[in-house]
């Protein structure tokens, strides 16, 4: 019942309903091919620094060189947030994982017949970085899609896989290298890589709707004198409103247009008519005559104890008048059938990673909540909203209208305008630049300190595993109501950037593997808390358009960070003043967000003066 067939693109027909995530079920494999996912994707894309050192000595490059070929791979793959965001609107999470699985194992097999870094920089870089991208996001939204009360233990499994990977792939990319040469071991990574198209296919779009509860004798029999009572009205009122709204709605009927009705409150029986398709007429009859369109007390006060808020039980009046019943208005199922596509997208808490507790909108609401949808951004070139209409991106780039919306949703620069956005996205800036230089450049950093090419390797190992515990400890404590989740991201940034800056320092096996240590727990705060932070900052509203500006800043950042770091290294010699300046830029990121909440009072208090001297003004 909770898995299995797509979901349909009619989801409010009379004979189906609703239904919230289920927190389990199919779910669990969809958590598990997340998993999978993230093992393989972020476990090659946090090794291939040991790729880089092998590539520097192979071409005989620099380090700045050669580090493009990360950086641009991983600016690729967050760059791409807000176009993959709205591929996974129109195809879904399955489809647009499939494919990416598809280009990332194209790139990265084309890989295995270059003969320089500028070749590597298109297929590694362009392709791979694309290709990850498409999985990127939908590993995340799947899962939410999903649960909604387990979903930060949920997940929390899924995205561990990012640091399990990383453990697993490095002494695995050392010993492939070893024995078969970078491009052997190019290619058997090109090989695991496809097996991200099996657990893409566990990506099943969610069921949004099910066939409602049979009608019982004693409930057709009240509907039954319900449509007796409303045929005499209707014939000692054949001139009425009334008699004219029904004329209509039976017209309306035959062209194929439904009208959707909504109920005005849980224990309120009048259903009010939305006049949002076609003319006004049922809407006069609700105002002149509501007793026509209301609901006897025992029946809709069944069906709310049996359907809670999903909606009421559609009667044979509705479907004789051609009206048909909207469960959980506002829904994505209602938007799907509205704008096409899978609608994923259109889920105001898509991308929010934490426990649906901490929103107030769901712990008011838990039955309710799960269909809410975003703000559709207003397309101001066309008034329609048909499903095969097609706009344009920049007035260049054709797409489907529900893809539109969700890039537009994320591209708009109107957060822009907000202070403590804008704190927060300086602060995510620095620590992107400082974020890859440890994972790109820990393993060259031990061999210069005549430390075995294995044992260099594993302290990649190391940075994985102590990222896995770190993620799952920050996210259990962050859900606590006690703690402050701003101040925690804050101090884990902070200790992170400090033990970067200092990584300097270490001169020996040991003390490298406590700063790995230190740097993958606290920076598992930077990755698995953004979204909660966001949240609690800018509220859910805002959630994905904040997340599609962060991808495109965060992309820019790192693009440019490793190369800095490597160009460091060729004028001086050494990797030290690269980790120096990583370290000071990740603790900077963590420090300027404690004064996020003295800006907060300044945005509240000049709020209010602006208030007080708009009401001051005087009329002319």
């Amino acid at each position: 019942m909770t898995h299995g067939a797509p979901a349909k693109k009619t989801p409010t027909n009379d004979d189906e309903e609703v239904v919230p995530p289920p927190d389990g079920g199919w779910g669990w494999a969809v958590v598990f091919g997340s998993f999978m996912i993230h093992i393989i994707a972020d476990g090659f894309t946090y090794t291939l620094g040991i790729f880089i050192v092998e590539l520097m000595w192979y071409f005989d490059e620099g380090s700045e060189r050669t580090s493009w070929i990360a950086s641009i791979m991983v600016g690729v793959t967050l760059g791409s947030g807000p176009i993959v965001s709205s591929l996974v609107n129109k195809y879904g999470c399955r489809t647009i994982t499939i494919v990416g699985a598809l280009i990332a194992a194209l790139g990265l097999g084309i890989s295995t017949l270059a003969n320089g870094v500028t070749t590597l920089y298109v297929t590694i870089g362009l392709l791979a970085g694309f290709g990850f991208g498409l999985i990127y996001l939908p590993a995340i939204v799947s899962v939410t899609c999903y649960f909604e009360k387990k979903r930060s233990f949920a997940t929390g499994i899924a995205v561990c896989g990012s640091g399990i990977g990383t453990f697993i792939f490095a002494p695995l990319t050392e010993a492939l290298i070893k024995t078969y040469s970078w491009r052997g071991a190019l290619l058997i990574i090109t090989a695991i890589t496809l097996n991200c198209i099996i657990f893409g296919a566990l990506f099943r779009p969610l069921e949004t709707t099910r066939p409602r509860r049979k009608r019982t004798t004693s409930e057709m029999a009240v509907e039954m004198v319900e449509k007796e009572k409303l045929m005499a009205i209707n014939e000692e009122s054949d001139h009425s409103p009334a008699d004219s709204a029904r004329r209509s709605a039976h017209d309306v009927a035959l062209n194929g247009e439904t009208r959707k009705i909504d109920q005005d409150k849980p224990t309120n029986n009048t259903l009010m008519v939305s006049t949002a398709v076609g003319d006004a007429s049922l809407a006069r009859m609700a105002r002149s005559q509501p007793h026509l369109l209301q609901v006897p007390g025992d029946v809709a006060g069944e069906d709310n104890r049996k359907f809670g808020s999903y909606g009421h039980l559609p009667s044979n009046r509705d479907a004789e008048m051609g009206i048909t019943v909207s469960s959980r208005k506002g829904s994505t199922a209602d938007m799907r059938s509205q704008h096409g596509g899978s609608g994923v997208m259109y889920r105001k808490d898509a991308l929010y990673s934490g426990s649906m507790l901490n929103i107030p909108e769901y712990r008011a609401d838990p039955k309710g909540f799960s269909g809410s949808v975003m703000r559709i951004p207003e397309d101001t070139g066309s008034g329609t909203t048909n499903e095969n209409e097609k706009v344009k991106v920049c007035g260049l780039i054709p797409c489907s209208k529900e893809s539109y919306d969700a890039y537009m949703e994320m591209m708009d620069f109107g957060l822009l305008k907000d202070p403590v956005f804008i704190l927060f996205t300086i602060s995510n800036f620095c620590t992107s630049i400082g974020f890859n230089v440890p994972y790109v450049y820990i393993k060259d950093k031990a061999l210069e300190l005549g430390i075995p090419s294995a044992n260099a390797s594993f302290l990649l190992s190391v940075v994985g595993i102590a990222n896995t515990i770190g993620r799952v400890i920050l996210g259990y404590i962050s859900d606590k109501p006690w703690l402050n989740r701003l101040w925690l991201y804050n101090g884990a940034l902070t200790i992170c950037g400090l033990a970067t800056a200092f990584s300097a320092f270490c001169d020996d096996y040991v003390t490298l593997i406590v700063y790995c240590a230190t740097f993958g727990f606290t920076i598992g705060a930077y990755v698995g808390l953004t979204s909660v932070i966001l949240v609690d900052l800018l509220g859910l509203e805002k959630l994905t358009n904040a997340f599609g500006l962060l991808l495109l800043f965060q992309g820019i950042a790192s693009l440019v960070g490793p190369p800095i770091a490597g160009r460091l290294k060729d004028n001086l010699g050494s990797y030290d003043a690269g980790f120096y300046l990583a370290g000071a830029m990740i603790a900077a990121s963590g420090l300027m967000l404690f004064f996020i909440p003295c800006l907060q009072r300044w945005t509240k208090s000049k709020t209010k003066v602006s208030d007080v001297s708009t009401k001051m003004a005087p009329i002319h």
